[in-house]
């Protein structure tokens, strides 16, 4: 599992280490981190190749300016370009000159082309403690950075994006590679394709026992988590999972879910609605029912998917609301439920798990007084106010429980963008669950597996939701 850690969590580490270990000796850890990472990426030979530092003020420049110092007994070329030079690190600085490094004004005429001409570009410019946008002229300089074919490097934290949150206002340094120190930042994990690959060095920093601000889901992790049955598992012990999907107008919807479920390896689905016929069809292992009161027992109910927002729809929402199991609402289930709120405060009072998934739209209906200009909190306000798990989908799906832990999912692919792919991952969801799977784990677990599916479909070049199901495996599995 990664763990991920607020501004204010690694700067209470930090101080310990700085204490101990003193501020110059954690820079030269960071630096040399840094510089390693590059000359292990930048292709060999190294004597020649051009390496760019872009230096704002304080220790990240600092870090930037020793790890050119590091660069250049390699033999690269290293060009400094300070945007405040009366605000460099001096010792870093004066390292980088003895060394034989260039230093150049940002506004010097010279400093596009060498932009232009590097091999590496190191982002130096501002740290952790700094607050998007960038100043116009940090902006510019990054704009020209982000429009080469350089490596692109980023020291602890790519410039222009919110590290408590990954927003991004302007522009943002768009990383290959951030080398970060300590812990991972949250910022980091949300807005992981502009972060690039990430490298966490310790440089003495210790992390043990800090509990995480946001996890994210690894494939070694979902496979510990996915279960399996044991040697003498029978249907009934790998969890009975029960869907109410599906409509006149949205067959498919029903099927896709089903075949979530089924392909998530649960003891049994359960399928109650109009659709029972189509559903059997495809996946004759689903047991059918008229309705979800002639379903029979389960330990967990999907509802949703398809299934439309009048009449019998809402009847059906009440009831299964009021079945003491984790229930997961989806889709026109969410529509009906931002017109009941005391269903939701109902389970909550009753301490009974729900999940709600929802895309933006449905999130602004049933929650209408939550911004999503930070999703993060936005998330996480919900599921305080809801007493509900909530999954809020997007290129980063972001998952808060009640309590505040909060997950982001690191799988997927442009190839989910389809209709019918939020079924799948109820049903896969609503298995998980069934066998067992707290609620935050079993949306983590999830979202990961469904992504990890999408991406194995856009390498097979096949298209649309049902691809989904023959993908859905742990990696490895």
């Amino acid at each position: 599992m990664i763990e991920a850690y607020t501004v204010e969590q690694i700067r209470a580490v930090e101080a310990i280490a700085l204490d101990r270990d003193g501020d110059e000796t954690l820079m030269r850890r960071a630096s040399f981190a840094v510089a390693d990472e590059i000359a292990g990426r930048v292709p060999a030979p190294h004597p020649g190749r051009r390496a760019v530092l872009l230096v704002g003020s304080g220790n990240n420049g600092g870090d930037a300016l020793y790890a050119g110092a590091f660069l250049r007994q390699r033999g690269m070329q290293v060009s400094a370009v300070l945007l405040d030079p009366t605000k460099a690190h001096r010792a870093g600085l004066a390292t980088l000159r003895r060394a034989g490094g260039r230093v150049l004004r940002h506004d010097a005429p010279t400093v596009a082309g060498v932009i232009r001409r590097a091999d590496v570009l190191v982002d130096g410019v501002v740290g952790i403690g700094a607050t998007p946008p960038l100043r116009d002229d940090a902006a510019e300089l990054i704009g020209q950075a982000n429009a080469t074919d350089a490596l692109r490097v980023a020291v602890d934290l790519p410039s222009g994006i919110e590290p408590d949150t990954g927003r991004i206002r302007g522009v943002a340094f768009l990383a290959d590679v951030t080398v970060t120190f300590g812990g991972i930042k949250v910022g980091l994990l949300i807005a992981d394709e502009q972060a690039g690959t990430i490298v966490c060095v310790p440089i003495g920093m210790d992390m043990t026992g800090r509990p995480a601000e946001v996890i994210a889901m690894t494939d070694g992790s979902l496979r510990q988590m996915l279960p399996a049955p044991g040697p003498a598992a029978d249907k009934y012990a790998g969890g009975l999972v029960g869907i109410v999907a599906g409509s006149p107008g949205y067959p498919g919807a029903a099927v896709l879910c089903a075949g979530g479920a089924v392909r998530t390896r649960p003891g049994m689905v359960r399928y109650a609605g109009p659709q029972a016929a189509a559903v059997v069809a495809q996946w004759p292992e689903v047991v059918a029912a008229d309705s979800p009161a002639d379903a029979g027992q389960v330990q967990a109910w999907i509802i949703g998917p398809g299934m439309g927002t009048e009449g019998q729809a809402i009847t059906l929402l009440r009831w299964v609301m009021g079945q003491d199991v984790p229930v997961l609402v989806d889709a026109d289930g969410l529509t009906v439920l931002a017109a009941m709120p005391a269903l939701l405060q109902s389970r909550r009072r009753a301490g009974q798990p729900t999940v709600l998934t929802p895309h933006d739209r449905e999130f602004s209906r049933v929650f209408p007084d939550i911004e999503l200009d930070d999703r993060l909190a936005a998330v996480r306000r919900a599921a305080w106010v809801s007493g509900a798990t909530v999954l809020l989908k997007g290129h980063r799906t972001l998952i808060a429980d009640p309590g505040g832990q909060a997950a982001v999912n690191l799988s997927g692919s442009s190839w989910l963008a389809t209709a019918g792919s939020g079924d799948v991952l109820s049903g896969v969801i609503g298995s998980l669950l069934a066998a067992g799977l707290p609620p935050l784990l079993a949306a983590s677990a999830g979202a990961f597996l469904h992504g990890r599916a999408g991406q194995r479909a856009q390498r097979s070049g096949l298209f649309g939701a049902h691809v989904l199901w023959d993908h859905l495996q742990a990696e490895g599995g």
